[in-house]
């Protein structure tokens, strides 16, 4: 099956280059300039990958790589940006993005990067997450605690649901600021301690001594996958 690939890319010659190359190793490639083409290339192709560039005419890219991870948080995006600060790459990680390819690259180098996020793409991620006695459906925004459905509002939903998303890992008190508030929210982080008390009031038999919804001190929280 031939994947499709968003490029979004506003240098000229490099966007051409990228489309070309990708092409000619067998992909379906659509592209964009701004973040206004994006969107719509977006909804359009439903691509598998998107590549990324940070430095877009019309906004910040990782602006987009949020919104394309609210949209599909199975499908991977790989930035492709001169920004080498390790700080630039922390903060797109953070925000979802799977692997970041500092410019110049060898196209070597890229073909293999989306052959790996392709493959772990394909396998797919899990919409529903069984933990012990805790149930998460993401699809159908339903969570049952031993078998008992547990009444969860919105925002609280969302904080879970980015956490099961995880997988375990630990999510950056940024990360989950931005998946579930948005950049104009992201330096309010007592928003993200005060539902996360509330969601352990929800789901922990002690809330003091939490056995799914852990703290990493300093980090930010984890959704213990234990079973």
């Amino acid at each position: 099956m031939t994947s499709t690939l968003l490029v979004v890319e506003d240098e000229a010659d490099l966007r051409e280059f990228l489309c070309t190359t990708l092409h000619a190793h067998g992909y379906e490639v659509h592209a964009a300039a701004s973040c206004a083409e994006a969107r719509q290339q977006f909804e359009q192709s439903q691509p598998d990958l998107v590549l990324l560039d940070l430095g877009l005419p019309d906004g910040d890219g990782r602006e987009l790589l949020v919104e394309f991870r609210q949209e599909a948080g199975n499908m991977p995006v790989l930035v492709l940006s001169a920004r080498d600060q390790e700080e630039e790459k922390i903060a797109a990680l953070d925000e979802g993005a799977e692997d970041y390819l500092t410019k110049p690259f060898s196209t070597g180098e890229l073909l293999a990067r989306l052959r790996v996020l392709l493959r772990r793409g394909q396998q797919g991620r899990p919409q529903e997450y069984a933990l012990g006695g805790l149930f998460i459906d993401v699809d159908h925004h339903a969570v049952t605690l031993d078998g008992r459905a547990v009444h969860l509002t919105p925002i609280e939903f969302d904080l879970l649901a980015a956490l099961a998303r995880g997988e375990g890992r630990v999510m950056t008190h940024a990360s989950l600021m931005l998946q579930v508030w948005g950049k104009q929210m992201q330096e309010n982080t007592h928003y993200l301690r005060i539902y996360m008390r509330q969601l352990r009031s929800k789901l922990e038999a002690d809330p003091t001594q939490p056995r799914y919804l852990k703290t990493v001190p300093g980090v930010g929280y984890c959704l213990a996958m234990e079973r």
